[in-house]
């Protein structure tokens, strides 16, 4: 379920196929186990030292996902936390070598802030059974960090400020009207607030701490989107994106003493995000460029462009300056490579790779590209998607997979997956649909599912299908369905309102029952629950409507095979939504199968885990398209 489109920064050229093979393409690829595939690492994040020579990232080499640092020069990685609990590395203190993490209880999302000293001791520096703490960023004077937490009412996340001399947080925002917090000036004197009318409106606010003042930055009509970069670092200014008389988010400036804005760039797609380094020499952005985001940074008192490093076959993400704005993290990866993390020194222009993710034993020329496609919906709408091919003999076909995201208003977006790569490199051929509410293609098409859910999108999903099968790859009575979260709505929905279109399906924790999930969010979603309710349906007035597109109330028409994956931990789709259908699906005497995994939330994040859950998903596709027991 989504809050605003989730973003992946990519830095490369908007393409129609990715990745190039060297391979005979006459002879079938080697073929790879789902251990081979997650045997490569996956890595995340990047702080600098205090020094600058050294980077504190996570990555999951243990199994589990532990803090680790690696000089930047290059070298092994060391680790600094063996927890049994995923744990994410935050940032490295700004004076020493001391370390902020962040880690929940297997999966619930209530997430504490720790601190690791020097010497490995821990300590919770958000205490609290249902208290929730994400850190918010260094004061500018790095004397204090900042964080968000939801300890005086679940419900709303409340601003404070951590003096590290003491430890000691001090509330500095009273969050008691479901606003969220998006920037702090760098003298902390000013604040941003935004405040979620639905999913297209919103509106931001200047708030003066010393004063108690709020300006309203965002008067309009209608539903425009508004989206906060940044302050400059004289507080004077702020950069921010907003989609206002325009299809797709742009980037402006607002001088705040005039309130008067002036557009800084204004593309043909979305710019979904947007920064300034430690002291703003630097204004970076990502463009959504057709499930593709192209990364742009310039000097901000020239507007200048600034050379990043070419890389072969690689797009760039997750940007990140050092505070001396003389280096830049970054990680590349292509749909053949996973993502490893580079250190770029500005100056030089000169890159150094800083990890190899891959695991050796796969060649990446046995691996699949990508290829941007679209194809008409149900009533002309022309869908955009990504599609996979497998390698086939001559005139063999293949099973097929329509993947649907999650959201709703997810992307399925150009990347390294591992497990799409693992279904494909068993011969099956894969369209993951941008069905329309998807996010990256302007508001008219990311509103286009509102109050429609189950109904249009899912149509774009059945159509899908029929497009796989127009491209003469895929066997036309071995098609299935496979989605995680809103994704595996979708999933149980056409298994439900659209019993025939597909052949099985696999639902990765997805709602069977709208009233109860709406009914069940975590409360610290409350500051945009009337948002949710706008876009889906409420559960207080709407109640029959939810129950109409609810699959659980329809599960007498499921006929297909399903497998349903859960983790037993998930505050946002409980397990109860899983176990209900799934039950009702073995009243219908139809072939289920389920999967709970004990120590996960929404997502699974342990590698053992998704190991056991992956193969399970192509062992069941292997029996009920391929008619093979699988191995």
């Amino acid at each position: 379920m989504r809050t605003r489109p989730a973003v992946v920064l990519l830095l490369a050229a908007a393409v129609v196929f990715v990745g190039c093979s060297t391979r005979n393409e006459n002879a079938p690829p080697r073929q790879y186990t789902i251990e081979q595939f997650y045997n490569t690492v996956s890595a995340a994040g990047g702080s600098f030292s205090h020094d600058e020579q050294t980077l504190l990232y996570t990555n999951d080499s243990s199994g589990i996902f532990n803090a680790y640092t690696v000089p930047v020069t290059g070298g092994e990685s060391t680790p600094l936390t063996s927890s049994k609990e995923t744990t994410f590395a935050v940032s490295f203190f700004p004076h020493d070598n001391r370390v902020l993490l962040r880690r929940d209880k297997g999966g619930n999302e209530i997430y504490h802030i720790y601190l690791r000293e020097e010497d490995g001791t821990e300590r919770d520096l958000t205490p609290g059974e249902k208290n929730r703490a994400l850190f918010f960023g260094w004061a500018h004077d790095l004397s204090s960090f900042f964080f968000l937490s939801n300890k005086r009412d679940p419900r709303y996340m409340d601003l404070y400020e951590m003096d590290i001399a003491n430890f000691r947080p001090k509330l500095v925002y009273k969050n008691e009207k479901g606003y969220s917090v998006e920037a702090i000036s760098n003298d902390k004197h000013l604040i941003v607030l935004s405040k979620d009318h639905t999913e297209h409106n919103n509106d931001i606010y200047l708030l003066d701490i010393r004063s108690g003042k709020r300006t309203h930055l965002s008067p309009h009509e209608g539903d425009v989107l508004y989206g906060v970069v940044d302050f400059t670092p004289d507080a004077k200014s702020l950069y921010y994106l907003t989609n206002a008389h325009h299809e797709f988010m742009y980037l402006a400036k607002m001088d705040l003493a005039g309130l008067r804005s002036e557009v800084i760039d204004k593309p043909a797609w979305d710019i979904m995000f947007g920064g300034l380094s430690w002291n703003g020499k630097y204004l970076y952005t990502g463009i959504n460029v057709d499930a593709k985001t192209v990364v742009k940074v310039v000097e901000t008192a020239t507007m200048k462009p600034v050379e990043l490093p070419q890389l072969p076959d690689g797009d760039i993400s997750s940007v990140a300056f050092s505070r001396s704005e003389q280096r830049l993290r970054f990680y590349a990866s292509s749909p053949r490579t996973s993502a490893d993390l580079y250190v770029y020194d500005l100056a030089g222009k000169q890159h150094t790779r800083l990890t190899r993710t891959m695991n050796p034993e796969i060649d990446p020329n046995d691996l699949a590209a990508i290829e941007v496609v679209r194809y008409k919906s149900f009533d002309g709408l022309r869908i955009p998607a990504l599609l996979m091919k497998p390698w086939l003999a001559p005139g063999a076909k293949a099973p097929g997979i329509v993947q649907v995201h999650g959201g709703p208003g997810g992307q399925t977006r150009i990347g390294y997956n591992p497990f799409y790569q693992y279904l494909v490199n068993h011969g099956y051929a894969i369209l993951m649909v941008n069905n329309r509410g998807s996010s990256g293609y302007g508001k008219t098409f990311f509103g286009l599912d509102d109050h429609k859910h189950g109904q249009d999108d899912l149509m774009d999903c059945v159509k899908g299908k029929d497009y796989l099968i127009s491209t003469g790859l895929v066997n036309a009575d071995k098609v299935a369905i496979v989605g995680g979260s809103y994704g595996g709505y979708m999933v149980l929905a056409a298994l439900s309102f659209q019993p025939d279109a597909f052949d099985a399906g696999v639902d990765l924790f997805g709602v069977a029952n709208w009233v109860r999930t709406l009914k069940s969010i975590p409360p610290w979603w409350t500051a945009f629950r009337d948002a949710l309710y706008q876009e889906i349906g409420n559960p207080e007035t709407e109640e029959d409507y939810l129950r109409k597109i609810s699959p659980l109330f329809h599960a007498e028409n499921i006929k297909k095979p399903l497998l349903v994956l859960q983790g037993a931990n998930d505050p946002r789709v409980l397990k109860v939504e899983s176990d209900e259908i799934v039950e009702k699906v073995k009243a219908n005497g139809v072939p289920v199968e389920y999967i709970v995994f004990d120590n996960e939330g929404h997502g699974f994040t342990k590698k053992a885990n998704r190991i056991k859950g992956y193969k399970a998903i192509r062992l069941f596709l292997d029996k009920y398209l391929k008619g093979e027991p699988g191995a």
